[in-house]
């Protein structure tokens, strides 16, 4: 999906502008978005479309804010996490009863993080999980510990990021010689605090989720978030809506509201939402079961084979 008009960080307007014209666009609310979701899907109504990408613009924004201490364009990084967006909205399913800002936000974040380690060149590193953690991490624990951001670690540095990280010494000289390369600007004095001066990466805090669980928990986040997509479809219609609407919804809908929508009693609503939650837990269950053992699978049968 390709939606057009969208605004973009411009030389001329920089990144005030382009915040301005993104935050113009109104926030829908729950009704007002699934019904767009439906038009976009059911009739490839691209104005639909582009109404859900334009009102979750600021999202991609405040997200793509976290990556800024990486030191690359902000502008890069938004258009990023704009096609991100963009896919997520291609495949989002308002029926599942999530709102579309829950949907995209890890679209966004994988779509951003892949930019930013295309970017820095991160191929044949070992251990591809661990090494992305270790690249969006080790920062930040070298601020905890109070270890300067100023060049070669010295072994005592690299042992006790050791300890903290779980990670060898070797790869973590190695991954902060690559950080060094690229982090010096960083370090640039922008103003004077007192007796002190204030560095660049001093203001690029961020308080929102860090990359570092983007990466580590974004995957198993998005599996999980499957498998429950697809434990719901075990359960009836009316179970499927009171299981939504009771346990997935920000605001949960009464027991009483329901009932009178149904024409049941508060306590047959109650056990309705029960029997859906242990219907949905157990298909989760044994589809986490049948993935690990899918995974187990081809390991077994290569011992057997080698000890065969």
């Amino acid at each position: 999906m390709t939606v057009t008009n969208l605004p973009s960080i411009s030389a001329e307007g920089g990144l005030a502008r382009y915040l301005k014209e993104a935050w113009s666009y109104p926030v829908l609310g729950a009704r007002e978005e699934r019904d767009l979701a439906e038009r976009w899907r059911d009739h490839d109504d691209v104005d639909a479309a582009h109404t859900l990408v334009t009102s979750h613009l600021r999202l991609v924004v405040k997200i793509a804010m976290g990556y800024r201490g990486y030191g690359l364009p902000v502008s890069d990084l938004v258009s990023e996490g704009n096609i991100g967006l963009m896919k997520a909205v291609k495949k989002f399913e308002p029926e599942r009863g999530f709102r579309l800002s829950t949907y995209a936000m890890w679209w966004i974040k994988a779509a951003i993080t892949e930019y930013v380690l295309r970017s820095w060149s991160m191929v044949k590193m070992g251990t591809v999980a661990a090494q992305k953690k270790l690249f969006f991490s080790l920062r930040r624990h070298k601020q905890r510990l109070g270890i300067e951001d100023s060049g070669e670690l010295t072994p005592d540095q690299a042992n006790l990021l050791s300890n903290e990280l779980d990670v060898s010494g070797d790869d973590i000289i190695n991954m902060n010689r690559r950080l060094a390369a690229r982090d010096v600007s960083l370090n640039a004095p922008v103003g004077q605090d007192g007796d002190s001066f204030t560095e660049y990466q001093d203001q690029l805090a961020y308080e929102g989720a860090s990359p570092e669980d983007a990466v580590s928990d974004g995957e198993e986040r998005e599996l999980r978030n499957e498998l429950l997509r697809q434990a719901i479809d075990v359960l009836s219609e009316r179970e499927r809506h009171i299981f939504v609407e009771r346990r997935l919804k920000d605001n949960p809908v009464t027991l009483e509201d329901l009932g009178q929508e149904y024409g049941i009693s508060r306590e047959r609503v109650r056990q309705l939402e029960a029997r859906a939650f242990e219907k949905v837990q157990k298909a989760m269950i044994d589809a986490m079961a049948k993935r690990d053992a899918d995974a187990i699978e081809p390991t077994l049968a290569a011992d057997a084979q080698f000890m065969a």
